[in-house]
């Protein structure tokens, strides 16, 4: 068994005839003999695959191992399955016990135990993918990054529909007035009608994502009453343009 050398044939390790009568100790006019005498229980690609022109001439030059006479116009290959029926039909304890270590040692080969060096090696390139992986998502968060860092740090509050610009330079189309009616519906905003409808709601406050600037207005009679207004602090902006990157719209 351990002579055979592998042959991959579409992804997928096969054998010549030779081969198997070799494993299974007969003759390779008894599994030549065996498929003709029951080709309908043979699917082509299933239990075989059959060479001719180029593709013979590839495997041919892919595997000089094999020793392909020049003379040979057509060649089989035996899948797993395939070997599995001519077991089968040989129908000798040999087949079946070389079958089974076909199965296991041929078609289903254990890894091969790796040297230290081979293990530092794939743990070296396993490292280096793992840093460009990371290089490349820095590379791709940078400018967000940068526009939180710039934004958290900020003094200075900007009116919701500012920040509604703001998340459309960041890539979510939206204006002021659907900005407005997603804050509202989302519960930062009260939504109820009323002298205190778009302030800020005690939640929004408390996580400090809003302000609310007051100015007292004098009228033309000599009264004056207070004007509210939300702004957006620096730290709902980032809230709020993040809130619309990580929905992926």
């Amino acid at each position: 068994m351990s002579n055979l050398i592998p042959v991959e044939y579409r992804a997928e390790r096969v054998l010549t005839t030779e081969q198997l009568a070799q494993a299974y100790e007969c003759g390779t006019d008894n599994i030549k003999r065996n498929f003709s005498n029951n080709k309908e229980h043979f699917e082509e690609g299933k239990h075989f695959f059959k060479l001719e022109g180029d593709e013979l001439k590839d495997l041919r030059g892919k595997n000089i191992h094999l020793q392909i006479s020049p003379k040979t116009r057509c060649l089989y290959l035996w899948t797993r399955r395939g070997a599995s029926r001519h077991s089968k039909m040989l129908g000798t304890d040999r087949a079946w016990e070389m079958f089974d270590a076909l199965e296991e040692n041929y078609f289903n080969p254990r890894p091969k135990a790796l040297t230290p060096a081979e293990q530092m090696a794939q743990g070296l390139l396993a490292a280096q993918k793992l840093l460009a992986e990371k290089d490349k998502r820095i590379e791709e968060m940078r400018p967000k990054e940068i526009f939180a860092d710039a934004v958290s740090v900020s003094k200075t509050d900007i009116l919701i529909g500012d920040l509604a610009k703001l998340i459309k330079q960041n890539g979510h189309d939206i204006g002021q007035k659907r900005l407005f009616a997603w804050l509202r519906e989302k519960g930062y905003l009260i939504k109820r009608k009323g002298l205190d409808w778009n302030m800020p709601t005690q939640r929004a406050m408390e996580m400090k994502l809003f302000r609310v600037k007051e100015t007292v207005v004098t009228h033309s009679d000599g009264h004056t009453t207070v004007s509210k207004t939300p702004k957006v602090t620096g730290k709902g902006q980032v809230y709020f343009v993040n809130k619309f990157l990580a929905r992926g719209e």
